[in-house]
């Protein structure tokens, strides 16, 4: 068995947070998520496709902070350009800088349902923001919904705090469900405002789903037969699955479209985005403002990354990488039959373990993950991984070796 990490500094800071922030640290960060004892709490920095815990413990991360890292971190191009901003410019005023406008252009030229935009700080603000337009534009009130659509009152999955008639109005579907969306919206469809919807499934802690064939162009066809409209909400597959997001990669286009993560590599940024008619609903019956939504140092990342994304084919290259990487691992799980299995597509992908009837499952999953935690691998046990630009050929060779290790340690410790 791998030794065990010297975490003594991130758990006496955890201790010590505990009495200074609920919890110690927020939501998904929380060590419940990962495998309490084995994986760090608090970083230190990161430079490229690693990062260093606070105790000095080095990782080959695969996580890219839950998705906005899609080039790699400190990127000194993307830094630099937000740096001369905030040295020769400023970038927090009460005014506009024109900023958004050039984003605003950009994102008509790459993203197929872009006509208008509207830009806000996370992807939680893009999907609310899309559903009050939907529902302004169609004076309508009932969601369809299928997928996670961020931490606000109408779609987070943790109840605590929120009134029921805050979400009674929003009906949950399975993804590749489409009987399911159908039957919904024979119920509720002549009050049906939206469908919003991941175009790529990535359900919480289960495996991911490609949309079977016809998925979402009979989603956009009932969309349309109801007076819907049909969101989707790209958070982690714009930028990440194609330049244009999955509505590219499939060829469905939707009417808005929500975008966030990747855009920037790292700097808080989301997007709402789709057809001139309904987005002309914020410049009067909706209302949508921030202090800090017009702040510029955003979108200026935002336009250097797309720009490098574009100018050295860095999707292309992530999915080579990703397919490289996929594929041995496919080839580790049939060898060693522990009852893991992948999901997922080349720049996102999630080594999950097969429910069984004695619950092992749960056990070899802590234990694989404890393993590569081990060894410096950071992917988490209940969270897809993804893979960035600057994750290299040593990073992907050392990771496989270091998955091939705790299926043998998994092996070698389970009967079943």
């Amino acid at each position: 068995m791998k030794e065990k990490l010297n975490l003594k500094r991130t758990f006496e800071e955890f201790e010590r947070a505990k009495g200074l922030v609920p919890g110690g640290v927020l939501g998904i960060r929380r060590p419940y998520n990962f495998v309490e004892g084995e994986y760090p709490i608090f970083f230190e920095s990161g430079k490229g496709g690693r990062v260093k815990d606070i105790d000095g413990n080095e990782y080959i991360d695969y996580l890219c902070a839950y998705g906005p890292i899609i080039i790699g971190y400190r990127e000194e191009e993307i830094d630099e350009a937000v740096i001369k901003q905030v040295r020769d410019k400023g970038f927090c005023f009460s005014l506009t800088q024109t900023h958004q406008n050039q984003l605003a252009e950009k994102l008509n030229e790459i993203i197929p349902c872009a006509e208008m935009s509207v830009f806000v700080k996370t992807g939680s603000d893009a999907t609310t923001t899309s559903i009050r337009i939907a529902r302004a534009y169609t004076g309508k009130l009932k969601i369809m919904r299928c997928g996670y659509h961020g931490w606000h009152d109408w779609c987070v999955e943790v109840k605590g705090g929120i009134p029921e008639k805050l979400y009674e109005d929003i009906h949950e579907f399975r993804y590749n469900d489409i009987e399911e969306l159908e039957e919904l919206l024979k119920i509720h469809g002549d009050n049906t405002a939206a469908i919003i919807m991941t175009p790529f499934g990535h359900p919480l802690a289960a495996n991911m789903e490609e949309p079977e064939v016809g998925f979402l162009q009979r989603a956009k066809e009932l969309a349309a037969k109801y007076g819907a409209v049909l969101i989707f909400d790209e958070i982690r597959t714009g930028f990440r699955m194609s330049i244009g997001g999955a509505q590219e990669y499939y060829g469905v286009t939707p009417d808005l479209a929500v975008f966030g993560k990747a855009m920037a590599n790292g700097y808080s940024i989301g997007a709402v985005t789709g057809k001139k008619e309904i987005m002309k609903m914020v410049e009067s019956e909706v209302f949508i403002s921030s202090t800090f939504f017009p702040n510029s140092l955003s979108y200026i990342a935002a336009l250097k990354t797309i720009e490098i994304l574009e100018r050295d084919k860095i999707l292309e290259k992530i999915w080579e990488k990703g397919k490289y990487f996929m594929d041995r691992v496919d080839t580790l799980l049939e060898k060693y039959d522990v009852g893991a299995e992948q999901s997922g597509v080349p720049p996102m992908n999630f080594i999950t373990f097969k429910k069984n009837e004695s619950k092992s499952y749960k056990d070899k999953r802590n234990d694989f993950y404890t393993q590569l935690i081990r060894r410096g691998v950071f992917l988490q046990p209940y969270h897809h991984g993804y893979i960035c630009y600057r994750h290299t050929q040593e990073d992907l060779d050392y990771t496989i070796k270091a998955i091939e290790e705790a299926l043998i340690y998994v092996k070698e410790n389970y009967s079943d």
